[in-house]
């Protein structure tokens, strides 16, 4: 690296900083310029944005703090009022964290979040990067939080050419460098995620507004746009099943709050076989507690990707006689499935059926 003093590293300190000052984001988490972020804000939004955009974000922080204006009245909801809230957000397990997080703050913290990383680190979760952002950006301590924005600016400032995750270490060691001893810690590590948000993109990076081009050693190998490079993926296998849209002679369509622990779990869907990769096989599988076999398919299916699956789910209908509710079934009118939580598979899976079945 070409600038490894400290007083260079302090100059590019005062770059970045100076970059965001006059280009930072208003965002609805985001404190204004010289002002103290609200911790509450920061954990929310920074659980929220865990595999998720700014833009798909913002309505999602905007009803929640609506719905709960304090950590103590998230932690007093019920948990199917905080997952229908959700819904749709994905990665589901953050919901229900959040909710276990609030609570422990209340009842450990007086409903104040701790300021240091190692205490963040004991609240459900809440890991090494969301420990750090809130510790930095929340109480302006030095902290350094890598995130895949962080991840891309570093690996190009300093042409690192390890693919991910074996990079990892030096990326998480790069960051820490030019982290050290800044004079502002929250602004420092919100800067470091614009620059990689909005001018150190993933394609077509824009290298002439960097305030950090003249020494990027990526940009001066003409690479930039190739780093971070990554292991290649292992392909994903493949899923089946079938899901069914069941409805009652009132017009109401069954509905089944899931109780197995794991994908899902205290969220609502459309009754569905077992999943399964012998496609074949799934075709046999049928619902055990429907009372005929007067089910039929409706030549529609909802196709979804997990991280470490792809699913594909044939959706039938039926609307004989059920012999009896499965486990946490409940019958709703089709217009009342907004008050549940149901995850978009199934969204997507109610939006497919109710148009096939008519």
């Amino acid at each position: 690296m070409s600038r490894t003093k400290k007083t260079d590293v302090k100059g590019l300190q005062a770059g970045l900083l100076g970059w965001f000052d006059r280009h930072r984001r208003i965002m609805p988490w985001r404190a204004a310029k010289g002002k103290r972020a609200n911790p509450y804000h920061v954990w929310l939004s920074e659980i929220m944005l865990q595999q998720t955009t700014v833009v798909t974000v913002g309505p999602y922080f905007m009803k929640f703090i609506g719905l709960w204006p304090t950590v103590g009245d998230l932690a007093a909801a019920k948990l199917d009022d905080v997952l229908t809230a959700w819904a749709g957000l994905g990665y589901y397990a953050r919901a229900r964290n959040l909710h276990k997080c609030a609570q422990a703050v209340t009842s450990l913290h007086g409903g104040k979040f701790p300021a240091d990383e190692q205490t963040l680190l004991e609240l459900p979760g809440i890991g090494p990067y969301t420990a750090a952002a809130i510790a930095s950006i929340a109480f302006d301590r030095p902290a350094v939080a890598v995130d895949g924005n962080v991840e891309r600016v570093v690996s190009r400032f300093l042409n690192i050419e390890e693919p991910l995750p074996l990079s990892k270490p030096s990326i998480r060691d790069g960051a820490a460098m030019l982290a050290a001893g800044n004079p502002r810690p929250g602004d420092f590590t919100q800067a470091f995620m614009e620059l990689g948000a909005t001018v150190c993109t993933p394609r077509k990076p824009r290298c002439g507004l960097c305030p950090w081009q003249q020494d990027c050693k990526a940009r001066k190998a003409g690479n930039a746009e190739e780093l971070p490079r990554k292991l290649p993926k292992k392909a994903k296998p493949a899923k089946f099943g079938k899901v069914y849209w069941i409805t009652n002679a009132k017009g109401q369509v069954m509905i089944q709050k899931r109780t197995d622990k794991g994908l899902y779990e205290g969220m609502y869907q459309l009754p569905t076989t077992t999943w399964l990769t012998d496609k074949k096989a799934a075709a046999g599988l049928g619902l055990d507690f429907l009372q005929d076999k007067g089910a039929k398919a409706l030549g529609a299916s909802v196709k979804h990707s997990f991280t470490h699956f792809d699913l594909n789910l044939e959706i039938w209908q039926y609307s004989g006689r059920a012999t009896k509710l499965p486990a946490g079934g409940v019958w709703v009118y089709p217009d009342e499935l907004g008050g549940y939580a149901l995850p978009s598979l199934m969204q997507k899976a109610v939006r497919l059926a109710a148009g096939a079945a008519g």
